[in-house]
């Protein structure tokens, strides 16, 4: 299938063209016809399937197409709102991709920086506004932005949104949306909260699921090095000598491992930088930015703060902790590899993350290439099942202990 296929207007197929985009991928190929027929969608689908295109492309067209607009007005037609501020801006980029061949207006905002020129372009008139929640709702308090137009919503990345605190937001921002609307919803996972919240969004919504990604790339080369937790950092200087190695994504599970592995590096004389929900906006595209003209050679990320970084050509992605979510793996190494480019994908894995590898391996059917040349080999033993317990109870009390700061905080 092609995208013309599709019944996608002109100006949009040009821009695809421009791009070479000709095949639509599984979730495109399912909800550009059924957005286009207006319905309401309920969408299964991960960061790296396609999604964005799938809901931008027939909004774009939707609003485009639609001579009801009163000339010379320009109200806010679409409100799209996702958790992340790299996520706003790569879904605001792609729409003026998208749109550039349509005389559409957008914008996107989101906290960490100053409100002054988010609102100039609101005060210009806006047709879809691509948004975070806490920004959102500050400026309809401050009564830049009305909701009372909107033909489209879209609650992208909802499992994300949930765990990151927003329900409350969300709530407020449903009941200042014109009830009659076409809403599109999409989450990576469906638990009952999500599907809770679904209900409240849409009406007689059509379900598109696309199956959760469980392979990587076949032109991704994946390997691990088994090491301990005293001796990786040693490890990793040691995979860095490699000169070729010149753009790296590095993955860290927490913000602070990821400031400290950035010191670290930098220490070494390596150029790195951080990129985490702790960092200032204003910084975080800076970095984003000289790593992707290759100022800075190993960016360290979180994989809430990864979400959105869409690098062409990256090869290397490097996973310093392995993560606890078999999924999450393939979304982290999924940043390499992509288009039929050749990437690496390279994981340290301590004893007490051997279990989590397993279920990687469980994942995607088959087994990680050991890597040879390892001058730190794994030799320490991994918890007995009775402390792996008492660990995890450990840190499942500090969730709760973080979660119960944050909420007084607020």
């Amino acid at each position: 299938m092609t995208f013309k296929e599709l019944n996608l207007i002109d100006p949009l197929l040009k821009a695809l063209q421009d791009k070479n985009y000709v095949e639509p991928t599984a979730i495109q190929q399912k909800a550009i016809p059924q957005i286009l027929a207006k319905r309401d969608i309920l969408g299964s689908a991960q960061t790296g399937t396609g999604k964005t295109a799938a809901f931008a492309l027939p909004i774009i067209q939707l609003l485009h197409t639609d001579h009801s607009q009163e000339k010379g007005r320009v109200a806010i037609k679409s409100l799209i709102v996702t958790p992340t501020r790299e996520l706003a801006i790569q879904i605001h980029e792609n729409l003026e991709f998208y749109g550039k061949y349509t005389r559409l207006r957008h914008a996107v905002i989101f906290g960490g920086v100053k409100q002054g020129s988010q609102v100039s372009a609101l005060n210009r008139g806006v047709d879809i506004l691509v948004a975070t929640p806490g920004r959102l709702l500050d400026l309809i308090n401050q009564g830049y932005i009305k909701l009372d137009q909107v033909k489209l919503f879209v609650l992208d990345e909802a499992d994300r949104m949930l765990d990151m605190g927003f329900i409350n937001d969300i709530k407020k921002l449903l009941k200042l949306l014109p009830t009659k609307r076409q809403s599109l919803f999409f989450s990576a996972t469906m638990p009952a909260n999500i599907v809770e919240l679904s209900d409240k969004i849409l009406t007689n919504p059509v379900r598109i699921e696309v199956s959760p990604v469980s392979s990587a790339a076949e032109t991704l080369q994946q390997k691990v090095y088994f090491t301990n937790k005293s001796t990786k950092k040693d490890l990793l200087f040691h995979i860095l000598k490699d000169k070729n190695m010149d753009q790296v994504l590095l993955f860290s599970r927490t913000k602070h491992g990821a400031d400290k592995i950035t010191k670290n590096l930098k220490g070494a004389g390596i150029q790195a930088a951080a990129i985490h929900g702790n960092k200032a906006q204003n910084h975080r595209q800076k970095v984003l930015s000289q790593f992707k003209d290759g100022s800075i050679r190993v960016l360290v990320a979180t994989d809430i703060a990864a979400r959105g970084i869409d690098i062409d050509k990256l090869q290397y992605v490097l996973n310093y902790d392995i993560p606890e979510d078999p999924e999450t793996y393939v979304h982290r190494i999924g940043r390499s590899g992509r288009a039929g480019e050749t990437g690496i994908a390279i994981s340290l894995c301590e004893p007490e993350e051997n279990p989590d590898l397993r279920a990687i391996e469980n994942l995607i059917r088959q087994k990680i290439e050991v890597a040879d040349n390892n001058p730190f080999p794994q030799t320490d033993k991994p918890m007995t099942a009775q402390e792996k317990k008492e660990h995890n109870k450990e840190k499942q009390q500090k969730k709760q202990a973080f979660f119960a700061n944050r909420k007084k905080s607020r």
